[in-house]
């Protein structure tokens, strides 16, 4: 259990039956995280130095084993160093859970000060990687809504304290009863949980993994290896020098005739296809297993992870909109992404992915909850102006056609190909994209319907947009259509190329709605 000052004495804020008080208190005494937390760091800290210490060794030893007698001493010192700063950094670290803030001082030699009050946090969430996992300690990350540059972290709690200071904040910010379970060291887990509203098993996420196809890992190597080329034999970026050492075996391929050729470039496809569907599988493993969505009184609580388990919880009345997406090739087989935009962030993002990779069936309930609808049958789309997808047309043909000709002067043969064919291409797309794109609204909401090849879906209440801006450009003002920006907090939502005369239409529509709500209900 974490050593920690004596506790704040009790306030009076409501609690429940049969449970202690554990409200904030300005006059308590500052905390510090759990005492496993130093250890956590120091083996972070090690891990940090430890690619630096080898080199470092390699370097000094070059290839003679006897400097290893002076390298050990000096290694043994800066890993007591590295100990000793992450000892410090723990010590001197204290937080205060006040009745009005939440109060954190660190810094080992320059101190500094900081206060957070609870009107500002849009929400509490806890995470666990791998090492505090082990220990059963958790992060909590209070969530300012500043686009997460101030951000406040507790590095690192029990679970129960965890739950607990999640708790406090929010009875602060509504009132609501303090609820802890001071009796476990994991996440705190429901007494009768509900059956989730979504959850991935193995078998889904598997499946998902197989749909982000990925080559990160390759960049990863590649960027190994440009940091690191001066420990090859050779010079990584001499392709001369690839040439000479790729001929011997390019002139074996080649005596073994084409069927031999062919079946080696099969096999190199299939090796390169095989690594990005393995490094999507278990990047998605790594980050959705276990996924659990469930519906609390606090709003949408979402776990997941394998190595890093992430427990957010999304109040209802912050989300601003919804967005449902999908791929180019998942499209053809029903699988959806449904995400919230929010006030809170999630790592840096306004989006949080509440239904990854779901079928049509499963969103709507989770629609459905958030107060949202999805659109009617009979809701009327209208798309963008021929004349907008005209003009995009028209521009990227000029642009292309001066590429042309620069390619046809510098004599460069089957290349001056490509242009027109990126221009047949463009040209396709933005006549299937005036088909498929469109807007529309009803009494409540706004939609858009975007990209043709990656369907995606934004729905908007229009009582929370908190902007209509109505722009033309040169072009636009000539042709005569528009682009409607409405100001969306956690995200943007826009609708392009349609008639002045729409634009105009749809922001009478959002101001009424506007106008005529009472947002004295909504707090």
């Amino acid at each position: 259990m974490p050593a920690t000052a004596p506790a704040p004495s009790p306030a009076t804020l409501p609690v429940a039956a049969g449970q202690e008080e554990s409200a904030p208190d300005d006059a308590g005494e500052p905390r510090r995280t759990d005492p496993r937390s130093f250890i956590v760091g120091a083996v972070a800290s090690l891990g940090q130095v430890a690619l630096p210490l080898a080199f470092g060794a390699y370097a000094v030893l070059d290839g003679e084993p006897a400097r290893l007698l002076f390298a050990i001493p000096a290694v043994l010192a800066i890993l007591a160093i590295s100990t000793a700063l992450a000892y410090l950094q723990w010590y001197r670290f204290t937080y205060r859970i006040g009745a009005s803030d939440i109060r954190v001082e660190s810094g080992v030699i320059a101190r500094a000060a900081r206060s957070v009050p609870y009107e500002r946090i849009q929400d509490v969430s806890l995470e666990q990687k791998l090492l505090p996992r082990l220990f059963g300690l958790v992060e909590v990350r209070f969530e300012t809504g500043a686009g997460g540059k101030d951000e406040l972290k507790l590095s690192y709690l029990t679970g129960a304290e965890g739950e607990r200071l999640r708790e406090v904040v929010r009875s602060q910010k509504d009132g609501a009863v303090v609820a802890t379970d001071a009796d476990t060291d994991t996440l705190a887990e429901p007494v009768e949980a509900p059956p989730p509203l979504f959850a991935m098993g193995p078998r889904r996420v598997v499946t998902f993994g197989l749909f982000e196809f990925s080559l990160a890992v390759v960049a990863v190597v590649a960027g190994a290896a440009q940091q690191f080329d001066f420990l090859l034999p050779f010079d990584l970026w001499d392709f001369d020098a690839w040439q000479d050492r790729l001929a011997g075996p390019g002139r074996w391929l080649a005596g073994l005739g084409v069927a031999a050729q062919i079946a080696g470039g099969i096999i190199a496809v299939a090796t390169f296809l095989a690594i990005g569907f393995a490094t999507g599988l278990v990047r998605t493993a790594l980050r959705e297993w276990d996924f659990r969505l469930e519906r609390t009184d606090k709003g949408l609580r979402r776990r997941r992870g394998l190595l890093t388990r992430t427990d957010v919880v999304m109040p209802i009345h912050r989300v601003q909109a919804l967005r449902i997406g999908t791929g180019a090739v998942r499209r053809w087989f029903g699988w959806r992404e449904l995400k919230l935009v929010s006030l809170a962030q999630d790592s840096g993002s306004a989006n949080h992915s509440v239904a990854p990779f779901a079928q049509a069936e499963e969103i709507a309930p989770i629609v459905a909850v958030t107060g949202f609808h999805l659109p009617g049958e009979g809701l009327q789309w209208q798309r963008a102006t021929s004349q907008y997808r005209t003009d995009r047309v028209v521009l990227a043909g000029l642009a292309l056609s001066a590429m042309t000709i620069g390619l046809a002067v510098a004599g460069q043969g089957w290349l001056v190909a490509v242009p027109p064919l990126g221009f047949a291409i463009i040209a396709a797309l933005e006549f299937a994209n005036w088909r498929f794109v469109a807007n529309g609204f009803d009494a409540s909401q706004m939609f858009t319907r975007r990209n043709f090849l990656a369907p995606r879906i934004a729905i908007a209440s229009r009582v929370k947009l908190q902007s209509v801006e109505i722009s033309q450009g040169p072009i636009a003002r000539r042709r005569g259509y528009a682009t409607l920006s409405l100001g969306l907090a956690g995200g943007k939502f826009a609708v392009s190329g349609i008639s002045l005369e729409r634009a105009r239409q749809l922001r009478a529509a959002v101001l009424e709605s506007i106008a005529g709500r009472d947002f004295s209900e909504l707090v």
